[in-house]
């Protein structure tokens, strides 16, 4: 059966040399599906783009077809800038204080889920007037969570999928929002709801139950006629890639070389998209705080911060850019002697090859988000510092919050709270310490779940579920 995916962004991207798939990890694990399956994916066009409305891929084959919903800037300021990133993103990482819940925002959300269903509606449609059979529908994230409905409308029998890459938050804090129970409504038109651990699974039962007065038995959601499963389907990384990145000719070298550059010392390493849900200031606060308890460490271990820019315009961006920015000065202001600099603070984008080098050189991936959906950055380091130490080099250790979905299964990792800077700074330093056969140990637990949870496993498992709920 033929698949329509909905999400934000399109599967394919412009470069010099033609179309190409793009980056990051939804785009690596649907493509293959696609390609196989034939079908569409209905992305946003954004007002500054000039790709085409409609084009198939790849070009010599024509497995799929992109279409694309053009956005006009004002519709995009409020659909994307608004709704999505300041109300929808803040409150589902339980950061209330940055939720602007303004009345435009929803209305031009609704308008453009309606425009985002119709799309899908139509290659549906045009399949069904050509004798084909009816595709399964898979929407994708919090930007989208009106689409099912609209479809449901138009297609009463259609199977529908949906899959949430962020925390669902506790039904008390969802129902903040003066949209909730319509946004509950639409993604309850799906057949299938997935999740990255159970316990976000579990909130959006209860927040069914709480706010609609839905039947929950299990898994099972009831509410006006209609089933839906709510499951979890833990979503991981492309495993072949980055295992691939780390035994790449010049890859030791690379990561040698960032070793030298910083002097031999023990690296610690973060790396995140600059975003307050993130903890950046608190893991900045938090080393600070292991330089004032372990003296001795001075001048033997630096923090690299790799900060993607992300959401630039957004004010709440902008703030955190420039607190990282006084908080860097700040504590090499303090601390910094000689050649050392405590703090090694990189403001700009790198790819997949350059992380993969960072993560072979550091000694200690410091990963601490306040909250997230899952945490790849986690399982990349985990991935690509278990092939390093296989060829003969130090393996890492990782210190992850423990309010990530990734603590749910990187078992070999440190669990910490973000919130508590002693807490951390006396982790790092047993982490920078831990014997090397514990170090590989503790890689060799979290490898394995690293590859279980491989991302085109998580697709076939999702469309298998899918499946099968259509054939109950």
């Amino acid at each position: 059966m033929s698949l329509v995916l909905v999400a934000n962004r399109a599967p394919i991207r412009p470069t010099p040399d033609g179309w190409a798939p793009s980056l990051g990890g939804l785009a690596s694990a649907l493509l293959p599906v696609l390609e196989d399956r034939g079908g569409a994916w209905v992305a946003m066009r954004g007002p500054d783009e000039e790709t085409p409305l409609t084009q198939t891929y790849p070009p010599e084959t024509a497995a799929f077809t992109v279409r694309r919903v053009p956005l006009e800037e004002p519709e995009f300021e409020a659909f994307y800038q608004g709704m999505a990133n300041r109300v929808l993103w803040p409150l589902s990482h339980y950061l209330v204080e940055h939720v602007e819940p303004d009345r435009s925002f929803r209305d031009a959300y609704r308008a453009v889920n309606r425009r985002f269903a119709h799309a899908a509606l139509d290659v549906a449609r045009t399949d069904l007037a050509a004798g084909r059979e009816q595709p399964t529908f898979w929407v994708q994230d919090y930007h989208m969570m009106l689409v099912p409905e609209t479809i449901r409308a138009g297609l009463p029998d259609a199977r529908i999928g949906f899959f949430w890459h962020v925390p669902w938050p506790a039904s008390e804090v969802f129902r903040i929002l003066p949209s909730a129970r319509d946004l509950l409504r639409g993604m309850l038109a799906s057949d299938l709801v997935g999740f990255h651990t159970e316990g976000y699974a579990e909130n959006f039962r209860e927040s069914a139950r709480d706010l609609l007065g839905a039947k929950v038995e299990g898994e099972t959601i009831t509410f006006e006629g209609h089933r839906c499963r709510a499951e979890s389907h833990p979503i991981g990384i492309d495993v072949e890639r980055f295992e691939g990145l780390a035994m790449a000719p010049g890859a030791a070298e690379m990561a040698a070389e960032i070793r030298e550059d910083l002097g031999g010392v023990q690296i610690v390493l973060g790396v995140d998209r600059l975003d307050y849900t993130k903890g950046l200031l608190l893991r900045m606060e938090a080393f600070e705080r292991f330089l004032e308890l372990y003296p001795e460490r001075h001048g033997e271990v630096s923090l690299v911060q790799i900060a993607t820019p992300s959401r630039t315009g957004v004010p709440a961006y902008d703030q955190l850019k420039r607190e990282m920015d006084e908080a860097s000065g700040r504590i090499n202001g303090r601390y910094a002697k000689g050649a050392w600099a405590p703090v090694r603070y990189r403001y700009q984008s790198f790819d997949q090859a350059e992380l993969a080098a960072y993560y072979q050189a550091a000694d200690v991936a410091f990963v601490t988000p306040l909250r997230d959906g899952m945490n790849l950055v986690a399982h990349e380091f985990a991935a690509v510092s278990a092939v390093c130490a296989e060829r003969g080099g130090r393996p890492g250790a990782l210190v992850l919050s423990e309010l990530t979905g990734a603590a749910d299964y990187l078992d070999g990792a440190f669990l910490v709270n973000p919130y508590d800077a002693d807490g951390l700074a006396r982790t790092l330093d047993t982490a920078l310490d831990l014997p090397e056969t514990e170090r590989r140990a503790r890689l060799s637990q979290m490898r394995e779940a690293v590859r279980d949870l491989d991302v085109h496993v998580w697709a076939q498992r999702f469309l298998e579920s899918l499946d099968a709920e259509g054939e109950d």
